[in-house]
């Protein structure tokens, strides 16, 4: 009997790896109608009952506290090292960290392998994992030269992601240009893009580009550009607070089966669209299949910058989120 459900066993995985080689390489076109790509319950249907529930675990983006860990890179009092920033996560109760490239020492250049294996240990001794990792670039830009250097930039932080642990990249799309199209621009991006999942496929590292307000504002753009790419390697960081449309709930809802990760905002549209409606965006999450971490991030509300503070408001996002989760 132990034999039989053995080889039942391995049926199983291999069906399922099976069917996860040829989904990769189906086109994007065949799979969704109402944006050429997939449907999030015809993905899941290969996968077991207890994979295709929601799961969630809970992240906290580093840019929250970016002003104390700039104050700590500068040398100014109050500042807050990276591994400050463990501390903080693990006390609060948090599953994992998302630390921004631009916080380690030496950025844009890669960390000292001694410092990535310090914080890697770090933040295993304090119970953390490390949901992601991400960088400032321009993909979107008219200027050639300056999109390679963004491409050398996010192939340089794979390999640094790849050392730390993190699963994924956080990428941008870059402003659109002045005197080009939509099209124009987002054919550049999509370019950088898929030599970059190349580099992350090497690496084990998912790209992850951000809808920041940029070229990416809307669901259909986003999915305009996994469609360009068609790389199994490319995905999308889910930020709540930059769908710029008259409802960003629905535009999260239509990219919610392509997330990577997330950044979970108290306000809405560029923080000009009201608070979040944390239990409206929670059943869209429950509602779904979506299995990862949601990093959440607090950010000053505009012309309130000096009454922000970053260790009284995480705390307080972070309770919301859970009350909506229902979690204590």
């Amino acid at each position: 009997m132990k034999i039989i459900e053995s080889h039942a066993k391995i049926n199983t995985f291999n069906q399922r790896r099976k069917f996860l080689q040829t989904a990769g390489l189906l086109p994007l076109a065949f799979i969704k109608p109402k944006n050429d790509l997939l449907l999030p319950k015809e993905k899941n249907d290969a996968l077991t009952a207890a994979a295709s529930k929601a799961k969630i675990k809970l992240s906290l983006n580093a840019w929250s506290y970016n002003v104390e860990l700039f104050k700590y890179i500068q040398g100014k009092p109050g500042g807050m090292s990276l591994f400050d920033m463990l501390e903080e996560c693990a006390r609060l109760n948090f599953d994992a960290v998302d630390p921004t490239g631009y916080f380690f020492p030496g950025y844009p250049e890669a960390p000292p392998s001694k410092f990535i294996n310090e914080f890697k240990r770090r933040a295993f001794g304090l119970g953390l994992d490390i949901s992601g990792t991400g960088i400032r670039n321009d993909f979107a830009t008219a200027d050639k030269e300056k999109r390679k250097e963004g491409i050398l930039l996010a192939k340089r932080w794979v390999e640094v992601a790849a050392e730390m642990g993190a699963p994924v990249l956080r990428v941008f799309a870059g402003a659109q240009p002045v005197g080009f199209s939509w099209d124009e621009a987002a054919g550049w991006m999509s370019e950088a893009l898929a030599e970059c999942t190349d580099h992350g496929k090497k690496y084990g590292v998912i790209i992850g580009v951000q809808n920041h307000g940029d070229m990416l504002k809307s669901a259909d753009e986003v999915l305009t550009i996994l469609k360009r790419v068609q790389s199994a390697w490319l995905g999308v960081i889910v930020d709540t607070g930059f769908f710029l449309t008259p409802d960003p709930y629905t535009d999260i809802k239509e990219v919610i089966p392509y997330a990577v990760n997330w950044q979970v905002k108290e306000l809405l549209s560029d923080r000009k669209g009201g608070e979040i409606d944390m239990e409206r965006l929670v059943a869209l999450l429950k509602a779904s299949s979506y299995r990862g971490y949601v990093p959440i991030e607090t950010l000053p509300v505009p012309g309130k910058e000096e009454q922000y503070n970053a260790l009284e408001k995480v705390p307080e996002l972070l309770a919301s989120f859970k009350k909506a989760l229902g979690r204590s």
